[in-house]
C-alpha cells in the first residue's frame, strides 16, 4: 500500500468544487493537481487559489498517466458521461450526491465503476456528523430495542439568495426540487440509522421561491423493518435548521441544530445532553475515499447505495404527483 496523496484533478468548478478543495487541503490524503471547466477564467481563478494546474480540456486529464482520480462537481445531468469517461480511463471518482437524475443513469454508474475497478465514492458528510454517529453505535449495540420511528427536517432560507440560470435551482436540473437538493442527505441518514425505505408517500408545493422547481417538500417513509419516519425538506423557511429524532422502545435520541444531542432512556424523566465534537465531515469522507483507493477496499456510500438513495426521492416525487403510496422498487425497475 502506498503513502503517497492520490493525485486527483477537480472537474466542473463551481462554489462546491471549493468546498471540497477546502477539505482536501486541511488534509494529506490527496494532492489537487489539475483542474478543468469550460470557462478559462474559472480555471484560472481555482488553479490561483489552489495552487493546482489547469487543463486545457476533460480529455488531457484523462490521458494522463499520473492523475489517478476525478473530484467530480459536474452538473447531475452529465453525471454519467463524466464519470464513465473517468472509469474507463482508470481514474477513481468521487462524486456529490445525487448521483445522478435518474435511477437508471445513478445504476449505471455504479455498473461501470465496478467493472473498471475503479472506486466511485457519493458525497454524503451528513451521516458522519458525531451525533449520528454517537446514535448509530447506540443503535447496533441494541441500546435502542426495536425502532419504531423517526423524523426530521432539514429547512434553508434561500429568497434572495438563488441563480435562476444555476442548474441547481431549476426542474431540468434538479427534479424534485428541495427534497432532491438537500432532503437527501437526510433520507441517507434516516436509511442509515433506520434501515432501507420500501415505500414512500410524498408531498410538494412551491411558496416562495421563484422558478419552477418546489421549494418545500415532506415524505412518509415506510422502512423495510416496519418502522415510520416523516422528513421535511425547506428551502422557504425563516433561516437554517436541521432536525432529527430517533425512536426506539428502550431509548430515543432528539437532535437539533441549535440544542444540540439529547438521550432518553425508557422510564427516564428528563432527556440527558451528549457531547458531541464538531467533526469535519467533508473532510473524513474525501480521505475515506483516498484510504479506499490505497488499500482497495469499498467507501460507505457507493454508487448503488446512491442509486437506491435517490430512488427512494423519486417515489416520493411520483407519490406527489400521482396521489398514492410508491414502492421503492417501483422505482428501481422503471429506473425513473
Amino acid at each position: 500500500m502506498s503513502n503517497k496523496p492520490v493525485r486527483a484533478a477537480v472537474v466542473g468548478i463551481g462554489w462546491w468544487s471549493d468546498v471540497l478543495a477546502d477539505a482536501v487541503k486541511r488534509g494529506s490524503s490527496i494532492e489537487i493537481v489539475t483542474c478543468f471547466t469550460r470557462s478559462e477564467d474559472k480555471r484560472k481563478v481555482f488553479a490561483a487559489k489552489y495552487g493546482c494546474g489547469m487543463s486545457a480540456s476533460y480529455d488531457e486529464i484523462l490521458k494522463d498517466p499520473t492523475i489517478e482520480a476525478i473530484i467530480n462537481t459536474t452538473p447531475n445531468n452529465v453525471h454519467l458521461e463524466t464519470t464513465a469517461q473517468a472509469a474507463n480511463a482508470g481514474k477513481h471518482v468521487f462524486l456529490d450526491k445525487p448521483i445522478a437524475n435518474t435511477v437508471a443513469e445513478g445504476m449505471e454508474i455504479a455498473r461501470v465503476c465496478e467493472k473498471a475497478g475503479v472506486v466511485l465514492a457519493l458525497g454524503y458528510q451528513r451521516r458522519r456528523e458525531s451525533h449520528f454517529r454517537w446514535i448509530k453505535n447506540e443503535i447496533d449495540a441494541g441500546r435502542f430495542g426495536k425502532l419504531v420511528q423517526a423524523e426530521g427536517n432539514i429547512s434553508r432560507d434561500r429568497l434572495g439568495k438563488i441563480d435562476l440560470s444555476s442548474w441547481r435551482y431549476q426542474a431540468e436540473g434538479m427534479p424534485g426540487g428541495v427534497m432532491l437538493q438537500i432532503g437527501l442527505h437526510y433520507v441517507d441518514v434516516l436509511e442509515y440509522l433506520m434501515g432501507p425505505v420500501r415505500r414512500v408517500s410524498g408531498a410538494s408545493a412551491q411558496l416562495v421561491l421563484p422558478g419552477d422547481n418546489p421549494d418545500v417538500a415532506s415524505m412518509i417513509l415506510e422502512h423495510e423493518s416496519g418502522a415510520i419516519s416523516n422528513l421535511t425538506a425547506s428551502y422557504a423557511s425563516a433561516s437554517e435548521y436541521y432536525m432529527m429524532n430517533v425512536y426506539g422502545k428502550t431509548a430515543s435520541a432528539y437532535y437539533d441544530l441549535f440544542g444540540g444531542l439529547r438521550h432518553l432512556k425508557q422510564g427516564d424523566t428528563k432527556a440527558t445532553a451528549i457531547a458531541c465534537e464538531n467533526n469535519d465531515t467533508i473532510r473524513e469522507e474525501v480521505d475515506e475515499w483516498a484510504a479506499c483507493i490505497r488499500n482497495k477496499t469499498k467507501p460507505e456510500t457507493d454508487g448503488f447505495w446512491g442509486a437506491r438513495n435517490l430512488a427512494v426521492v423519486k417515489a416520493g416525487v411520483r407519490s406527489a404527483r400521482e396521489g398514492r403510496a410508491i414502492d421503492v422498487a417501483e422505482i428501481m425497475k422503471s429506473g425513473e
